[in-house]
């Protein structure tokens, strides 16, 4: 599942806004809200099945945002150790993120990417890749970038949208983004960033700032998205 793009405001302030892509038939998510977990404040929407989330950020002064898929897409297997939903919310309690990505044992879990912004001592932007066998980190540069599933897009498709959204025109940033995950690619609904397909489509879209030291999550529901 999903779409995230990232916008770096300055060396201190960014917006990551991610597109939600399940199949239809998936229980709804609760939207996000509060809540305290082994002393760790953690807002985030909850998934409607496993209880996790695929976005959230917590006390920790840490932001993280689950695609499913690593570099390409996989066959899944019947059933995995844990829900990646939940690895989520368990590296937002961690006090420090790189250690415990080198620590976290993940055999038996299905692939993943993660999108991290720790805000610790200065901004760090980390990518985060399990591919079934190997863990794969990379500190991102503070520049714009944009993540599509591999479970869902391919190649072809991703490259697509890096082209949509290398020229859309950002001048408001939190409001022009956010156009970006609507309207980018409209009249091609297989590929386009708010994406339906027969089964499967985008359902909601969330979107977290910080800015002047402003923290926020805003979170809107697709309503038509089964339509």
């Amino acid at each position: 599942m999903c779409t995230v793009t990232y916008i770096p405001i300055n060396k201190t302030d960014f917006i990551l806004t991610s597109s939600r892509d399940v199949p239809f038939t998936r229980e709804k998510a609760l939207v996000p809200k509060k809540y305290i977990e082994d002393n760790v404040a953690i807002t985030y929407p909850k998934d409607g099945r496993a209880k996790g989330t695929w976005i959230g950020y917590s006390s920790k002064n840490r932001l993280i945002c689950l695609l499913n898929g690593g570099f390409e897409n996989h066959i899944s297997k019947k059933s995995y150790r844990k829900s990646r939903g939940i690895i989520v919310k368990n590296l937002l309690k961690k006090d420090t993120i790189s250690a415990a990505l080198s620590k976290i044992e993940l055999e038996n879990i299905e692939p993943f990417t993660l999108i991290i912004a720790d805000w610790n001592a200065e901004l760090q932007l980390i990518e985060f890749i399990w591919d079934g066998k190997i863990k794969h980190l990379k500190n991102l540069n503070q520049e714009k970038h944009i993540w599509s599933s591999s479970t869902l897009y391919d190649e072809n498709m991703k490259q697509l949208r890096r082209g949509w959204f290398s020229k859309w025109t950002l001048k408001d940033k939190k409001k022009d983004i956010l156009k970006f995950h609507h309207k980018a690619g409209l009249g091609n609904c297989n590929v386009a960033i708010t994406m339906k397909r027969k089964k499967v489509g985008t359902v909601s879209i969330t979107q977290f700032s910080k800015i002047d030291g402003e923290i926020c999550m805003n979170y809107e529901e697709i309503t038509n998205a089964k339509n």
